[in-house]
């Protein structure tokens, strides 16, 4: 993770300096950005390899934004941690349904801040495999990081490449939430279960289009599988 480029979006000058302190002393290269319009100057100035966004802030709402960035072919694939005070279900599942990769509340302690950063860096992060798997004209180049359908890319978030690797790699297995979050989250990062069911559905949004949805299929009181079978 050394030398890692990270984007603090925060309006409050004391966190934004805490938290430039804190990711530079674990080697991360910081800059900060108060607002949306600055952070896209920021962006045009140097590609960040994560962004860390708040909720609040002036003008541009942090969820706008977030929706701004993953909408925009060259920001979609920035990996996006949100930062907010709001702690409620409904905003952690409205933040990661916008296409946040994670969510962080405030207060919240820096280790922890520090793990889910080095975790979701991981997660998106080719997998260095040399290695092509394919499915009735799904293929995942693992090498690559690239998925196409029927020869048409297909454009996925870092979590949604890293589930339909895993699921294309263990086909006809019935997994559990449970086991989905170790496999693909990993052992040591605590994420709720529901996270799951909310990548799921953008992994299955970005196959529709190409008719490969029902691939991901749902087994009601146990979990999820890959199956090419209907």
């Amino acid at each position: 993770m050394q030398n890692k480029k990270i984007l603090v979006i925060e309006d409050e000058a004391s966190i934004r300096d805490m938290l430039r302190f804190a990711l530079e002393r674990v080697d991360f290269l910081v800059s900060l950005a108060a607002d949306a319009p600055s952070a896209r100057l920021r962006i045009a100035e140097s590609r960040p390899d994560l962004i860390l966004l708040d909720w609040m802030m002036p003008g541009v709402s942090g969820v706008d934004y977030a929706r701004e960035l993953k909408a925009a072919p060259q920001t979609r694939d920035i990996p996006v941690i949100m930062v907010t005070a709001r702690a409620e279900e409904e905003d952690k599942i409205r933040g990661l349904n916008i296409g946040c990769d994670d969510y962080v509340s405030k207060p919240f302690s820096f280790p922890e801040l520090i793990a889910r950063i080095q975790a979701v860096m991981r997660r998106s992060m080719p997998g260095g495999e040399d290695e092509r798997l394919a499915v009735a004209g799904l293929q995942v180049d693992a090498a690559s990081q690239r998925v196409t359908a029927k020869g048409e890319p297909v454009r996925l978030g870092p979590t949604e490449y890293r589930l339909l690797h895993f699921f294309i790699s263990h086909p006809e297995r019935v997994y559990t939430r449970e086991q989905v979050l170790d496999r693909v989250w990993g052992q040591n990062v605590y994420v709720e279960e529901r996270t799951v069911d909310v990548h799921i559905r953008r992994l299955r949004k970005a196959l529709e289009p190409f008719g490969y949805d029902g691939m991901i299929q749902t087994v009601r009181g146990t979990g999820y599988r890959f199956s090419e079978r209907v």
